[in-house]
């Protein structure tokens, strides 16, 4: 079952783009071009996008306007990307970002 918004009473739903694939830590999930990533991941059942640095806490949408870095992921080996206001490309591999995804995190 999709959870894909297609209607919303406030926001305008442009209407999809290509379907494409993309992989999320090994799986191959369906996304339609040009939409956020993270559209993509809440639309096949996807909510946790990241792990705290200290306490390993799951975090994923909260703004969803790129001003906070809850829905942070590792994508196409880049690390803290806001999968909010990243468009999904065919290919693109995303991964749970674990603490500062860079390597660098700190001791627990």
């Amino acid at each position: 079952m999709s959870e894909r918004i297609c209607e919303h009473v406030v926001l305008d739903v442009e209407p999809a783009g290509k379907k494409v694939s993309i992989s999320v830590d090994g799986k191959e999930i369906e996304a339609y071009e040009g939409e956020p990533i993270l559209s993509a991941l809440l639309a096949a059942g996807i909510r946790i996008n990241r792990y705290t640095v200290k306490r390993r806490e799951p975090r994923g949408l909260f703004c969803g306007i790129g001003q906070c870095s809850d829905c942070s992921m590792i994508v196409d080996g880049k690390a803290n990307v806001r999968t909010c206001i990243t468009p999904v490309r065919d290919g693109m591999v995303i991964l749970t970002q674990d603490g500062l995804g860079s390597g660098k995190e700190a001791a627990s």
